[in-house]
């Protein structure tokens, strides 16, 4: 029966991939999922020491991505407008402007980076008279989020190599 959980475990890990590339809590996913295994083979592959390992690397995981445009925006000069602005459009992004590209994770990815642009131009709008500032601040949001938004897969692909070798049923 062990190896049926861990078959499903790599599913569970498998798809928190697929939602932390559309900045989604997949890391979180991957963490709740190795406890439910942790619990259902009565802790004998993963312990509390691997789950508090896990749940540092899912907290880090978003942190960084969370700061990544603001940080982006600030670097260039950008306000605290900018910042809100941007973290608003990546969320208004990803359920508005998928369509851009009608192609499942790709397309959600392309909504949100282009609501990041658009949320941290609009933002920087509110404080400048526009120019071409507006457009480098914006497009350096952009260019943080994604960033932040591969920092954090590395950070679930590191999860999910450390959570297959620990819940090895052998």
């Amino acid at each position: 029966m062990p190896w049926v959980y861990y078959a499903i475990l790599v599913l569970f890990l498998l798809a928190g991939l697929g939602l932390t590339v559309v900045t989604l809590p997949g890391n979180w996913l991957a963490l709740v999922a190795t406890l439910a295994y942790a619990w259902l083979t009565d802790w004998k592959h993963v312990g509390w020491v691997w789950l508090v390992v896990l749940l540092a690397l899912a907290t880090a995981g978003e942190i960084v991505e969370l700061l990544a445009a603001g940080r982006a925006v600030k670097k260039v000069g950008g306000s605290r407008w900018g910042s809100v602005g941007a973290l608003l459009g990546a969320v208004l992004g990803g359920l508005f402007l998928t369509f851009l590209v009608p192609i499942p994770v790709l397309g959600t990815l392309v909504g949100i980076l282009a609501g990041t642009f658009l949320g941290a131009a609009l933002g920087e709008s509110v404080t400048r008279k526009g120019g071409a500032d507006v457009m480098v601040i914006a497009a350096n949001a952009t260019k943080g989020r994604l960033y932040g938004t591969l920092l954090k897969l590395v950070i679930g692909i590191v999860m999910t190599l450390l959570i297959l070798f620990a819940a090895l049923p052998v």
